[in-house]
């Protein structure tokens, strides 16, 4: 009998990348709440600032849509691999935060689940 937890796992993972995309695509300035990054005042660094998050956006969305794809396909190794590379992207993530002196939690809280379920479903 197959365990469908960690697929079922995954796929709410992919849900919560492309929300955070998609809010960071629309909602720049939210998204960057995530990261605790104190917003910019001037107008030239807000475009840039909005400019990046789109990329950190899209990104997300990608991974998301990534893990649905295998999920759908049934290749529990391609996705357990994706989702053991998006844990080295929040742990990045988290690492990029650190050097700011905070945030980085909001990051590293998640990135032991990824590897987990990546983990399950490469049968590591």
């Amino acid at each position: 009998m197959t365990n469908f937890a960690p697929a079922i796992a995954a796929n709410v993972f992919g849900t919560i990348f492309v929300f955070f995309g998609v809010n960071a695509v629309l909602r720049p300035a939210n998204a960057l709440t995530f990261f605790e990054f104190t917003p910019p005042s001037s107008l030239q660094d807000k475009k840039m600032v909005n400019s990046l998050m789109a990329v950190y956006g899209v990104r997300d969305i990608f991974m998301g849509v990534a893990m649905y794809s295998a999920s759908y396909f049934g290749n529990n190794q391609v996705l357990g691999w994706i989702l053991l590379a998006a844990s080295g992207v929040a742990f990045a993530d988290g690492i990029v935060c650190w050097g700011h002196g905070k945030g980085h939690w909001n990051h590293w809280g998640y990135a032991p689940m990824l590897t987990t379920v990546g983990a399950l479903l490469l049968r590591l």
